[in-house]
């Protein structure tokens, strides 16, 4: 099982530019928050939680103890959690970004695998998997 933990405040900011560089305020930032919006309506934005996992990945997630209902445009409607919300939203993130040509791309690439590895063990995995299925 991959263990995930939050990064704390004080190493927000080392932690995503050690992975992602500027890559991670100009493009991965705003494409996870671009597609929260996107998968549902519930989503008005707030802070998000940080974190670290056991096997090298990343990934953030809305800081709520509220239930995301998702409409995905593979025809999913279902409900999540602020964590299944958030790993959801960085691998539709982490899929797109990385088409893109060179580190960040590759980044991406990796993140997205680490991301889907560790959501395997997730508890709302089916409802990820049909949401980015």
């Amino acid at each position: 099982m991959i263990t995930k933990e939050i990064v704390s405040d004080e190493c927000r900011a080392d932690h995503v530019d050690r992975l992602f560089g500027l890559d991670f305020p100009l493009r991965l930032e705003p494409t996870v928050f671009s597609f929260a919006d996107r998968l549902s309506e519930d989503y008005t934005g707030g802070y998000w939680n940080f974190y670290a996992l056991g096997n090298g990945g990343f990934f953030m997630a809305p800081e709520s103890d509220a239930l995301f209902t998702v409409h995905a445009d593979n025809g999913f409607q279902g409900k999540m959690s602020a964590v299944a919300f958030g790993v959801t939203a960085c691998l539709y993130a982490y899929c797109n970004l990385s088409f893109g040509d060179g580190e960040s791309a590759e980044e991406c690439a990796k993140q997205f695998h680490l991301l889907r590895e560790y959501m395997l063990d997730h508890p709302e995995v089916g409802a990820i998997l049909s949401a980015i299925d």
